[in-house]
């Protein structure tokens, strides 16, 4: 009897947390939709130093580490609060995963040298 009272709270907090979350993302995606970084302004001083950091996602595809501010000075329009996804674009002619496909291969290769002698 006690094992099911348990379980039920245990289902009642995991929904509530739940429920929680999706009300976040939805006041987020609100958010997100009036301008990301509406309420900053450019600020006075360029380039940002930040003790924390609360990165946002430039339409560029460049991971902006200070936040608003940061993409700001760098004259870019915020399209999402986080990190950017690997490959969301930008203007490079190659998608990120290919890059990064590149960088694991001549790392894999380099290694590969250091242990026969090669290098």
């Amino acid at each position: 009897m006690r094992t099911s009272s348990l379980a039920n709270r245990l289902i009642a907090v995991l929904i509530f947390f739940l429920a929680l979350n999706i009300g976040l993302q939805l006041v987020q995606s609100t958010q997100e939709s009036d301008g990301v970084c509406a309420r900053f302004t450019k600020p006075e001083l360029c380039p940002i130093n930040c003790f924390r950091p609360d990165p946002v996602c430039g339409v560029d595809g460049v991971t902006y580490w200070c936040g608003c501010p940061n993409a700001l000075c760098a004259g870019v329009k915020v399209a999402k609060l986080g990190f950017c996804e690997v490959g969301s674009g930008g203007s490079a002619p190659l998608p990120g995963q290919a890059l990064l496909l590149v960088h694991i291969v001549w790392l894999f290769l380099l290694a590969l040298s250091l242990l026969l002698g090669v290098f």
